[in-house]
Formats: structure tokens, sequence, C-alpha cells
């Protein structure tokens, strides 16, 4: 799906969106508002640890639960829970079964930062 054109008149149904794709690592554009978009992510597994130096990103498990690990902590976060990982903070998220994720960030960031590597995906893939 291209980008929306104009106002939003219809709610979102996130459900209905996590239906419409199921490979991991792949955020998918939901929302946006100005310059920050929404994107819908299924995690399994291990990510690659990677950072974000012009930006911070927020994390809110929809369904499932996930960890983040930091240099110096673990986050754990279940369904309802969220956290935003500061700009230049190496990461490195992980989840064990299937986690439902949003990821809340400026549009043009690159799900692997700088690290590059097999995981990283497409950017403003909408669905």
């Amino acid at each position: 799906m291209k980008k929306p054109q104009g106002p939003m008149t219809e709610a979102i149904n996130l459900k209905s969106k996590f239906a419409l794709f199921s490979d991991h690592w792949a955020p998918r554009v939901i929302a946006q508002m100005n310059d920050y978009q929404f994107k819908l992510v299924r995690l399994q597994g291990e990510f690659v640890w990677h950072e974000h130096n012009d930006t911070d990103e927020t994390f809110l498990v929809i369904e499932g639960s996930m960890a983040i690990e930091f240099t110096d902590r673990v986050v754990e976060l279940n369904a309802g829970e969220m956290t935003v990982v500061r700009r230049g903070e190496a990461h490195r998220p992980f989840a064990e079964r299937e986690c439902q994720v949003m990821i809340i960030e400026p549009a043009g960031v690159v799900n692997t930062g700088e690290t590059g590597g097999g995981l990283t995906a497409e950017s403003d893939l909408w669905v």
C-alpha cells in the first residue's frame, strides 16, 4: 500500500494490519504524524546490535513479550508496556516467541542503523 494522501478519516485496526504480513524484523508503516511514523513489526529471535545516532525510538508491545539488551542492562517488555531507546544508545531487541510491536520513530530511519546486514528492511513500506 502507498502512503495515504490527505487527512486520516478512519480508525486503524492494529489486529487487521498485523494480519496483512507475517515476516519478522520487517516494519510496516500504518500512520504518519508530522515526521514520525507508526510502524508495526513482528519480532522473533535475536536482532543485530545497532544504534540510531540521529533519533530516539519507541517500542510499544502490542502482543507477546520481548526484551531489549543494552550494554549495561536488559529491559523486558510485555503487552501494554513501552520503552524509549535514546539516540546513539547501542541496543539489540530479541523475543523468544513471536511478539507484535509498534515502533514510533521518524520517517526514513533504517531498522539496523548503520550496522546493515541481512536484517535490514525496506524503509517506508506501508500496509
